[in-house]
């Protein structure tokens, strides 16, 4: 068996997760102390009780379900049943979650990265006027096509038939009302706070890169994956470039995992809520072995 860690990317948050960890795993709980002391806020206290409109600011959901994959992670490691994993890679922001899991940074440094990150990708959100929407049932080159014609660019390549489109608002909005000219049958405007991977995020890929700078990386003890370009990266001066990438470049989460896939993995563990991860690999391939891991009473099976 070759186990593959699949961390959550944001909008995989809720109110109440992580709270039976807490309550049952002393582990668990002095890792989410430690997150309060290393961020300077109470953050159990917001993923446990809300409200939910400030867990779903970027700035908080980030470290949120950072903790709350590596408390997962803790969990089963202390279990002893992470000696067949040999794997690792989160959609977006649970990309810094896989490579903490995988030993590129310790816990505190990981989590001062993603906060870091979480912070830059909201003030970028509140400096420009972004929107987003999901393309659903339809070909790359269709996606690309209108991606052409708007303006916007392909965020998020998550599983055959589902791709989210990422941009100026008015120009997203544009291309939801012409998609059915175009031969598009479902696109869907997305809730979000602004246009994530893509060029309205550059004044926060620049700041993080200036931030990485001080940031030291090791090589990784798991084979990880780049939402950048679906492929194995194992360098810590790419792994660096890859972080600082993929704020404004597409996410390829199908690539990273039939790459995943392809590399020997025979089973993925999602560590997140939701269950949003296990959806996509079903969608991409039902034959593949999935299971979810969110709460206390998951971590029996």
């Amino acid at each position: 068996m070759a186990i593959a860690l699949l961390f959550s990317g944001q909008g995989a948050q809720k109110v109440g997760m992580g709270r039976s960890l807490y309550e049952h795993s002393s582990t668990a709980r002095a890792l989410y102390d430690e997150a309060g002391r290393v961020l300077g806020w109470d953050l159990a206290k917001v993923c446990f009780e809300g409200p939910e409109a400030e867990l779903t600011q970027t700035k908080v959901c980030q470290p949120a379900l950072f903790v709350h994959g590596l408390a997962l992670h803790a969990l089963l490691r202390e279990a002893g049943r992470l000696g067949d994993v040999r794997f690792a890679l989160g959609l977006s922001l649970g990309e810094v979650t896989a490579l903490t899991a995988a030993g590129v940074f310790d816990f505190a440094t990981g989590l001062r990265v993603v906060a870091e990150r979480g912070r830059l990708m909201h003030l970028a959100c509140e400096q420009t006027t972004g929107g987003m929407a999901a393309v659903m049932g339809e070909e790359r080159s269709t996606v690309a096509k209108l991606c052409a014609e708007f303006g916007i660019e392909a965020a998020n390549f998550n599983a055959p038939g589902q791709i989210i489109v990422s941009g100026e608002k008015a120009a997203v909005a544009a291309a939801v009302a012409a998609a059915k000219e175009r031969g598009i049958k479902k696109i869907i405007p997305l809730n979000v706070a602004g246009a994530y991977h893509s060029r309205l995020m550059e004044p926060a890929r620049a700041a993080f890169a200036k931030f990485l700078e001080g940031v030291l990386f090791a090589a990784p003890r798991l084979t990880v994956f780049t939402n950048t370009t679906g492929q194995s990266v194992s360098d810590p001066v790419a792994i660096r470039a890859a972080l600082v990438k993929q704020v404004v470049s597409s996410v390829l989460w199908e690539d990273c995992m039939r790459s995943t896939a392809a590399a020997g993995a025979t089973e993925f563990w999602e560590l997140g809520p939701g269950a949003v991860l296990a959806g996509l690999a079903r969608r991409t391939e039902k034959t593949w072995s999935v299971k979810s891991y969110s709460e206390f009473t998951d971590l029996g099976g």
